[in-house]
């Protein structure tokens, strides 16, 4: 990385931009990956997706950096998407560094699901997330009105404590909705602890130019890394077996969800049948549609997930949902939003059993 005179340097003379426009330029090629959809709708959400993550990048590497001065913000929404984003989550995170303590102080309100982690984030250079902490709601000792204070650092603390370990570099926040119009997300803060009367330094060059190059090295390593991911489930193209749980975990998966992913692909007049026969006990399940580069589909305006609320239970308790193009006439319709192939993730959340599901392909006509 550039200390401060080669960044200013590169500023005057235009090279630290040249360099960023570069990079990105290199960013996109992964597109071209032999095995990724070649057709130019796919081709197209491809750039697309780009852009997201370019975004996401700049307010990460650049807008929200400061370790000193952590805010909690959602990095994957309805316009920036990534790795099977759950339609049902709120994502949060924040920079911190193991020197310093932190504090998060919150009110519970009413959110199905609530899981805070450490991180170490690399997606940018290796293409990993380790948890290093985590507690969820059912760990934490809430008051009467439900509020509640968790601190974070190093050393263990009193009360509620989430561990930093000697390269945690983030906070990553999840909230899970069942019903996302009648639950009220949890109200959430993060400060280092001694920050009260100090103001960030403005930016500087380095600061520039290190958050230029943070933000394509996010770009490249996360599309490379979910691209590859994408590749790995051709083998079981409309199955949805379950995923390396490992795989999951060392790129930040929740340590409370069971994960199936998998590729899918309908022709006009096909649609595919998941069965889940067997629900077992859990916080909650849900089953969500993704296009090729592993973003969920535009929950906005199509109904491309289901869940534990919001699903059609058939009388011996099991769950049938069917993927179509056209409405099928059935409950649990998944629409494909335009898309004739994709990929595909079921969870089982805060489950003690995570029982198989089935996946067949039909005949629209014969279903």
């Amino acid at each position: 990385m550039a200390d401060n005179n080669s960044a200013e340097e590169k500023l005057l003379d235009g090279s630290a931009w040249d360099e960023f426009c570069d990079a990105l330029k290199q960013a996109g090629r992964v597109l071209q990956s032999e095995k990724a959809p070649q057709d130019a709708f796919n081709r197209a959400e491809g750039y697309r997706y780009l852009t997201r993550l370019l975004r996401g990048g700049l307010e990460s590497y650049l807008e929200f950096s400061d370790p000193l001065f952590p805010q909690l913000r959602c990095g994957a929404h309805e316009t920036i998407k990534l790795g099977a984003d759950n339609p049902d989550n709120r994502y949060e995170s924040a920079p911190v560094r193991s020197q310093y303590d932190y504090r998060i102080t919150g009110k519970r309100n009413t959110v199905s699901y609530l899981g805070i982690s450490t991180t170490i984030n690399k997606y940018g250079s290796g293409g990993t997330m380790e948890v290093t902490g985590h507690l969820d709601h059912r760990d934490l000792d809430i008051a009467e009105d439900g509020t509640f204070e968790i601190n974070i650092s190093r050393e263990q603390k009193p009360g509620n404590w989430l561990p930093l370990a000697e390269e945690s570099n983030s906070v990553l926040v999840r909230q899970t909705f069942q019903d996302r119009i009648g639950e009220q997300a949890a109200d959430l803060k993060i400060e280092r602890i001694g920050a009260a009367d100090d103001r960030p330094e403005p930016l500087n060059p380095e600061k520039l130019h290190r958050g230029l190059v943070g933000a394509t090295m996010w770009v490249h390593g996360a599309a490379q890394m979910f691209e590859n991911w994408a590749e790995s489930f051709l083998p079981t193209m409309n199955q949805l077996p379950p995923a390396d749980q490992d795989y999951c975990q060392s790129i930040g998966g929740d340590p409370n969800i069971f994960y199936f992913h998998s590729a899918w692909q309908l022709a006009d007049d096909e649609v595919l049948v998941i069965e889940a026969p067997d629900i077992p006990e859990c916080e909650t399940w849900n089953f969500q549609l993704d296009n090729w580069w592993m973003e969920s589909l535009d929950y906005r305006h199509h109904t491309i997930h289901v869940n534990k609320h919001t699903a059609h239970y058939e009388p011996d308790g099991g769950v049938r949902v069917v993927v179509s193009h056209t409405d099928p006439g059935v409950p649990n319709w998944i629409e494909t939003a335009g898309h004739n192939m994709g990929t595909m993730c079921w969870r089982w959340i805060g489950a003690q059993r995570h029982p198989l599901v089935t996946t067949r392909v039909m005949k629209l006509a014969d279903l």
